[in-house]
């Protein structure tokens, strides 16, 4: 009785099955997300065409197999972990040229932080050098090596106190090219990610500023995403503030807090700094915290300072001012669902007329 049970059961399953088959052989055109899958979802492969979108899904967020449009439906399928609140500091140190004294400096500064609630702790762009071509192939450290201090110090730090440091940049030697590069350590004082600058800071406004990145750095060639307890941060530093896309990528990654240590100069920091940085965040609807040196007026590049976070509706959580110090803000990622429920623009953006490439991780990304 059992068997002849099953088999019947069998029987109905096959049966079912036809059915939907003739259904899906039988309609004139597919689905619309389908058919904006190209020649994969064509009627004759609709089958291996759902296969390939849910292995795309269950495999987020590593690249997503065939067709890079694939990537679409991934990004669509990733949801935001709720996570709770959590308290972010932005160090703004005073350099100087004295490279152990900027690393005390800043192990100061952290653990005064950390004592504070901080659980993430962010440092500016070449905190442990003065912000010259000169200086950084004098000052930069093979990160990969246990001879460099800088990165020692923090891991170390980041253990003790048990938190997150977002170190930052420093001058970062590789062979034979010099990078400007971000290091983040977690509570277990382990380098976790690094980034590149991939846009170098190359302007010449007359009579006002000129200056080169370009001539003593190379520039990366890859974006960052550290996934934490906290949520996904998303990395930049300084120049790259003003390329909108890389934020777009950031939030399609599923992004909620993009970190740029930055070092904006007397010219362009009065007019575009906290601009920038408040169009990031409306544009993608989440947190935008940068993080610059206190200003030095006797330096040959004078830093604007003024470290920003920055939430979701382009208000300005915390800042500061020239000087030195420590600025806090609790971060609440739920801010940035409720922006995204209020206004939907994802939803809302034009795939008939525009998309953006993650070229990086080989998908196309249909808005």
């Amino acid at each position: 009785g059992n068997e002849s049970a099953l088999r019947h059961f069998g029987l109905r399953l096959l049966s079912s099955g036809e059915t939907c088959a003739r259904n899906l052989r039988g309609r004139a055109a597919a689905p619309p997300l389908l058919s904006r899958l190209g020649a994969e979802a064509s009627p004759r492969s609709s089958i291996p065409a759902l296969s390939a979108l849910s292995s795309s899904v269950r495999s987020y967020p590593d690249k997503a197999p065939g067709s890079g449009r694939l990537g679409l439906v991934r990004a669509m399928a990733s949801k935001t972990t709720h996570t709770e609140p959590f308290k972010l500091a932005l160090c703004q140190l005073q350099v100087t040229a004295d490279k152990d004294a900027n690393i005390a400096s800043a192990s100061k500064a952290v653990r005064e932080a950390a004592s504070n609630g901080a659980q993430v702790v962010i440092l500016p762009e070449m905190w442990n050098c003065p912000y010259s071509n000169d200086s950084f192939p004098v000052y930069a450290e093979d990160l990969d090596s246990e001879d460099s201090p800088s990165t020692q110090a923090l891991s170390t730090l980041a253990k003790d106190l048990s938190v997150y440091i977002i170190g930052g940049s420093i001058p970062e030697r590789q062979k034979d090219r010099l990078y400007n590069t971000c290091c983040v350590f977690d509570p277990r004082g382990e380098v976790v990610a690094r980034y590149r600058k991939c846009h170098l800071f190359d302007i010449d406004i007359p009579g006002k500023i000129t200056f080169k990145e370009s001539d003593t750095l190379a520039c990366g060639d890859s974006l960052t995403v550290v996934e934490t307890e906290h949520g996904k941060i998303g990395l930049g530093i300084c120049y790259d503030l003003r390329f909108p896309e890389l934020a777009m990528i950031y939030a399609k990654r599923g992004v909620q807090l993009i970190v740029y240590p930055g070092a904006f100069n007397m010219v362009t920091g009065p007019v575009h700094w906290q601009l920038l940085q408040q169009a990031r965040a409306v544009d993608n609807q989440l947190y935008v915290a940068t993080c610059s040196p206190a200003r030095d007026d006797g330096a040959s590049y004078t830093a604007w300072g003024h470290s920003t976070v920055v939430g979701p509706f382009a208000e300005v959580v915390a800042s500061l001012d020239e000087k030195p110090g420590i600025a806090y803000a609790d971060i609440d990622f739920k801010q940035c669902e409720e922006r995204r429920q209020n206004m939907p623009l994802t939803k809302q953006r034009r795939a008939d007329l525009y998309d953006l490439n993650d070229c990086r991780n080989k998908v196309g990304f249909r808005f």
